[in-house]
């Protein structure tokens, strides 16, 4: 339709109120006039020469008191009039499309279980469903007039719901394919209850998208019939067009997987993406076609739609696995140059080393690493590494533990919630190096938004642990007791005598009582310490040395430190110092634990290790009891510390044959 020739017959019919009739008149002239400029006639002589609406009536075999008796005849519709109704028209739509899912729904169930009592709400439903939508009146035939004000009101209306329910439309059929391909290639891999507990979990987001699409599907609908036949059989043409396109191109992405056989996820999301944007072309264009109004600049909308997308690809990409360390982790060389004998006992869930070699046993402590294993901090997880392996190189440690924080799944440092990589990458990372490691959990590394919950972290440490890689040392069973890994690794000498007893217990994450509220090593996990220590002694038969290892320090550093600071006695110092910003320069929990006191009664263990805070290295002694924190690695948690090197190194405890101990820093800057 030329849009000039529409322009000019606009003017003339803009103070007439609006019927079917008189939309008939109005296309009719519009018809006759885009047949002279097919003539040859040029717009400018058609204007000149059909300059009144009595001319251009004629012109269309109509005469001028067709369109007095029209303005004149019937009951105008007002504004108001119209805006009740439709009011109505929403509320009724939105009741028949709810009560035809529910109906669907008890049909659904009904066939599954074969219950009566589904059966008559599924009726109950469709009744329902059926008596709302016969009161809406969707079909009948009106020969209404309607004010002009009315009239552009209805157009409003038809633009709006008629935008809502393609985009709908869209989305539905996206993930319509979407779940149609997923489940022809589960069918024969799932069985029957399987395939019934996958649909089941799908069903509510489908109920949704069925009652959007129906309860737009309606008011389009109602307000294609109020606007005539010529609205209507656009609509329709347009439409047939639409979804035949959009059948076919999915169609294509189908017949792909097909013949490749398997879901290729990456490839969805790009026909996904380009589908978006075919849908975005088409409403800037062809959608003008079947619009009064095309495109309404909405900034709120605007805003709004743009801030979910950004949430939801922001989520994608952070929850990706990414992998582009691996070329590094695979050009590392061995290290290990030591033939210490590694058991497991599978029904009490300890490792027990045997220094082979005789001598010293050497222990690398390393705390806060901090991957992030997103692509965006791949240079500082790539330094991360690397520092790792320039410590491993110089100390040539016969174990190495990490004392929590191995992942940082927080999004908005790291722009990524996967603790699924880093693990993976630091896994491989020390399986090429050859040397045995373990692992106990800081409050980073089962964040309540990363991808991998502390159930699915346990169960991947489990599948990468000493039966699959040899070299780490991560429990198959669990203490019944609090802590996501609590486990107890013995150092025999060559002789089969105990050398070192090594604690790792978890200090947990957070209370949940507020934001950062640290948790700590709770009752029942010193309970299980002491039991072990009692154990071991007994099969000793002698007072055993152990040591202790874990992630938030207790508060028995922030009262030795702070004796330090006022120059007490009670307290030793032997080296580092603490840079820590907050209060007292130790970040602990709120909660004080037992297990300070506890290893005091029992007199096993002389030397604590943590991590946690990044900016403290200090090592003291209180009551007998060495408090050592360990060098952090980190280049990622904290604004700016990638440029700070004091801080950055790992802790090395050498273990003689008759169970004494030297603790020292390997400080980064150092060997570097």
């Amino acid at each position: 339709m030329n849009k000039k020739i529409l322009d000019y017959v606009d003017i003339f019919f803009e103070s007439i109120p609006y019927s079917e009739k008189n939309d008939k008149i109005k296309n009719d002239i519009i018809y006759h006039l885009e047949s002279e400029v097919r003539h040859g006639i040029s717009i400018e002589a058609l204007v000149s020469q059909y300059h009144s609406l009595e001319m251009l009536c004629s012109l269309a075999g109509y005469s001028i008191q067709d369109i007095s008796s029209f303005e004149n005849s019937g009951i105008v519709v007002s504004l108001d009039e119209l805006k009740v109704e439709f009011k109505k028209k929403r509320r009724l739509s939105y009741w028949s499309i709810i009560f035809f899912v529910f109906g669907c729904a008890f049909l659904y169930n009904f066939f599954l279980s074969f219950h009566w009592f589904y059966l008559i709400f599924s009726v109950l439903g469709f009744g329902i469903f059926s008596s709302l939508f016969k009161k809406c009146h969707w079909n009948e035939k009106r020969d209404d007039v309607y004010s002009i004000e009315a009239y552009h009101f209805l157009q409003k209306i038809h633009d709006k719901y008629l935008k809502k329910f393609y985009n709908c439309w869209y989305f539905f059929l996206t993930f319509t394919f979407f779940l149609f391909l997923n489940f022809f290639l589960l069918f024969f891999h799932l069985k029957i209850d399987e395939m019934l507990e996958l649909i089941h979990s799908i069903l509510f987001y489908y109920e949704i998208l069925i009652v959007l699409l129906g309860k737009n599907y309606f008011l389009s609908h109602w307000s294609c019939q109020l606007l005539g036949n010529r609205v209507k059989k656009v609509f329709t043409k347009n439409f047939k067009r639409v979804c035949g396109i959009s059948f076919l191109y999915w169609f294509v992405f189908i017949l792909f997987c097909f013949i490749t056989k398997k879901l290729i996820m990456n490839l969805f999301v790009v026909f996904a993406v380009i589908y978006g944007f075919l849908v975005m072309l088409y409403n800037f264009t062809y959608r003008r076609k079947i619009m009064f109004q095309n495109i309404m600049v909405n900034k709120k909308r605007i805003v709004f739609v743009s801030s979910v997308l950004f949430v939801f690809f922001a989520y994608y990409f952070m929850q990706r696995d990414y992998w582009v360390l691996q070329p590094l982790i695979n050009s590392m060389p061995n290290l290990s140059n030591h033939q210490n004998q590694i058991t497991y006992d599978e029904e009490s869930g300890v490792y027990t080393i045997v220094d082979a070699d005789g001598g010293d046993f050497k222990i690398l402590q390393l705390t806060d690493i901090h991957l992030g294993g997103s692509i965006f901090s791949s240079v500082k997880d790539s330094k991360a590494l690397y520092s790792i392996y320039q410590l491993l190189n110089y100390a040539k440690p016969d174990f190495v533990i990490v004392t929590g924080d191995l992942t940082f799944p927080v999004g908005l440092f790291s722009l990524s919630i996967n603790n699924h990589t880093p693990v993976m990458e630091f896994a491989s990372f020390m399986r090429n190096l050859g040397i045995p490691w373990a692992f106990t959990y800081g409050n980073h590394d089962t964040e309540s938004m990363a991808t991998y919950s502390k159930e699915d972290l346990d169960k991947l440490f489990q599948m990468l642990s000493y039966k699959t890689s040899k070299n780490l040392l991560y429990p198959y069973i669990q203490p019944n007791i609090t802590g996501r890994n609590n486990q107890l690794i013995e150092i025999r000498n060559r002789d089969g005598s105990l050398n070192q007893a090594l604690f790792l217990i978890d200090s947990n994450a957070y209370t949940g009582e507020g934001f950062n509220q640290y948790d700590y090593i709770h009752d029942d996990q010193v309970e299980w310490y002491e039991s072990q220590v009692l154990r071991l002694q007994n099969e000793e038969k002698k007072s055993i040395s152990s040591m202790m290892f874990f992630h938030i320090p207790l508060h028995q550093y922030q009262e030795a430190y702070q004796l330090y600071q006022q120059g007490s006695n009670d307290v030793i110092y032997h080296f580092g110092e603490n840079l820590e910003d907050g209060v007292g320069k130790v970040c602990a929990s709120n909660y004080p634990s037992k297990i300070f006191d506890t290893a005091l009664e029992l007199g096993s263990t002389k030397a604590f290790f943590c991590g946690h805070d990044h900016y403290n290295n200090i090592s003291l002694e209180y009551k007998g009891i060495r408090l050592t924190y360990g060098m952090s690695i980190d280049y990622l948690a904290m604004p700016g510390i990638q440029n700070s090197m004091n801080q950055r190194g790992a802790t090395l405890i050498t273990i003689y044959e008759n169970s004494e101990y030297d603790i020292e820093q390997i400080p980064l800057k150092d060997i570097s």
